[in-house]
């Protein structure tokens, strides 16, 4: 999953990068409202962590204007003002959800994965696809109940298909899930992660699509959360 986060304070968006990332997040990291807006347009990210006070252009302004835009991903707004008009606004304005800095990273990233639930369609914890059951909390996958051990980037390959089970997604479209700004790609990185991942689920698991990309496969269609 790939998030953007917008924080002016370098040691504050330092720590929620890192903190992020350790959970498996790729994080973008913006400076200010403008280059921020810039980024927003590109469509790659599925959640922004948006402070309010901002250089070159307010937090509520980028919020508006993505809004205006179209965008429906998630805003989880990340600020020090704590007042309740404040509050109002940023919710009125388009935010999900608000967190008053300073806040504890385990919320963050529990917030954060709330929100990408909800935008998904479903308020539960767990992913099941056949017999595949992914805890995207603790990150641990089980097949037929047993725990299988799976790298942060194969986690998050099949995090990316399952989010859509029916369509093929493209080589590209997986790494722009799996990598941030400025991460090194290797040529066939997402071919070796669905390598490994058909090696330790079942070669079926994951179709290839000739020229076209992956999917997962018919017979480990998600049934939902639960």
């Amino acid at each position: 999953m790939r998030l953007l986060l917008v924080e002016d304070d370098p040691m504050i968006g330092d720590s929620v990068r890192q903190g992020l990332r350790q959970q498996g997040f790729a994080v973008d990291w913006c400076r200010d409202g403008k280059e921020a807006d810039v980024a927003l347009e590109s469509g790659v990210h599925e959640l922004l962590l948006l402070d309010l006070g901002l250089p070159r252009l307010d937090g509520i302004a980028v919020l508006e204007r993505m809004r205006r835009r179209g965008s429906k991903i998630p805003v989880l707004i990340l600020t020090a003002r704590d007042a309740v008009g404040d509050r109002v606004k940023g919710l009125d304005a388009g935010a999900d959800d608000y967190l008053v800095k300073p806040f504890d990273l385990d919320e963050l990233a529990a917030r954060v994965r709330a929100l990408l639930r909800r935008r998904s369609g479903s308020a539960e914890a767990l992913i099941r696809a056949g017999p595949l059951c992914l805890n995207p909390a603790s990150h641990e996958a089980t097949l037929d109940g047993t725990l299988v051990a799976l790298s942060a980037r194969e986690f998050a390959v099949l995090m990316a298909l399952l989010e859509h089970p029916k369509t093929v997604l493209s080589t590209q479209h997986i790494e722009d899930k799996l990598y941030g700004w400025g991460e090194e790609i290797e040529s066939n990185a997402v071919e070796v992660h669905i390598h490994s991942l058909r090696k330790k689920l079942g070669k079926d698991f994951i179709q290839n699509i000739r020229g076209v990309g992956y999917r997962i496969g018919a017979q480990a269609n998600p049934s939902g959360r639960s």
